[in-house]
């Protein structure tokens, strides 16, 4: 009897609250299961949250404010103790420096670079390595360099109390005092590299036709993969006809990974179509490793982004380009060396 009252009991308060659950027959059982079952229905709350009334405002106000007053506590003054990186560089022994363009804190913040060029995977793994090898030059531990007195400025004789503390003198004769690049020994330090492309196309008719200042621009654009600069003539030139200050030119300069691949698609697909073309003069150079070389207008056609729509482009209005490619090399002899073993020839006798 005992156990069919707890039963009645148990099913009348399930079915007050419409609990979903299926109620078996209960059978024969013990007392202390029927105590257990209500001591966990009175853990339920009678109410459930959307008929509970809400927390009082005194409650609400004081828990925001003492909220708001631990976050406050904890948080940092932005201006001592967040990173602003410096406005202006102010040299390389100033103690505080500013970070690289790659770090997302820097001002000229640049994202990328999303691609790395062939051609500089191959220069890492394969050209660089090659070039230090073939210039390593062995010096026997103790050596004394030799003192060489070429490129080095005159001392002051001391004839004059003005010669105190001056600077050394500058070298003999006339012309430009700007003394030349002084060649470095190939090391693992400074291994000869890319570091930028100049692409300049020049079009002297275009100060009577603009028509040929547009298709300039446009050709660089095309090749160089970069909107173009237009260039200006500095000095009148009778015999071309041009004034100075007029537009005949369009110029771009490629850096990074955009340099590495306009090289590689010079070395692979525009110069090994072209017949009758020497080579890289090998006196060219402006003896601090910077290379330079032309290319007419019937060549222009051999670049994949003008021979794909080359009908865009009017062939009596296709102008020609100079590419100057600049180098780290200390000399023209290490940048023909680069040069060459990126896959560019050379023809004729160098100078230097």
């Amino acid at each position: 009897m005992a156990c069919l009252r707890g039963g009645a009991r148990l099913a009348k308060l399930l079915g007050r609250r419409s609990s979903p659950l299926h109620l078996t027959q209960p059978g024969p059982c013990r007392r202390s299961s029927t105590s257990t079952a209500e001591a966990h229905l009175a853990d339920l709350e009678s109410t459930t949250t959307f008929t509970s009334p809400p927390p009082e405002q005194k409650s609400v106000d004081a828990f925001a404010a003492k909220g708001h007053a631990t976050s406050r506590d904890r948080k940092l003054p932005g201006a001592r103790y967040q990173y602003h990186p410096p406005k202006y560089y102010r040299g390389p022994l100033h103690p505080v420096q500013m970070p690289p363009k790659s770090d997302p804190t820097a001002r000229d913040f640049v994202p990328g670079p999303f691609s790395f060029p062939r051609l500089k995977h191959t220069y890492d793994s394969t050209i660089a390595p090659d070039i230090l090898t073939m210039t390593y030059q062995h010096t026997p531990p103790g050596t004394v360099p030799p003192i060489s007195h070429k490129g080095t400025l005159r001392e002051w004789d001391g004839s004059s109390p003005y010669h105190k503390n001056r600077p050394r003198r500058g070298p003999r004769g006339g012309g430009s005092s700007r003394l030349g690049l002084v060649e470095r020994d190939i090391n693992w330090t400074n291994i000869p590299e890319i570091e930028a492309v100049t692409i300049n196309s020049y079009a002297p008719k275009a100060s009577q036709n603009k028509e040929f200042l547009h298709v300039a621009r446009a050709v660089v654009q095309a090749i160089s993969g970069a909107y173009p600069d237009v260039t200006t003539v500095k000095h009148h030139v009778v015999q071309w006809g041009v004034r100075k200050g007029d537009k005949t030119g369009a110029k771009v300069t490629l850096r990074g990974g955009a340099a590495y691949d306009f090289v590689d698609k010079l070395v692979t697909l525009v110069l090994p179509k072209i017949k009758d073309w020497p080579g890289i003069k090998a006196s060219t150079g402006d003896d601090s490793g910077n290379l330079a070389f032309g290319l007419s207008p019937e060549w222009m056609a051999y670049f994949p982004e003008i021979e794909f729509n080359y009908d865009m482009y009017p062939p009596k209005l296709m102008p020609g380009c100079d590419i100057f490619i600049h180098t780290t090399g200390t000399s023209d002899r290490q940048g023909r060396l680069l040069m060459e073993a990126l896959g560019f020839p050379f023809y004729g006798k160098a100078t230097r």
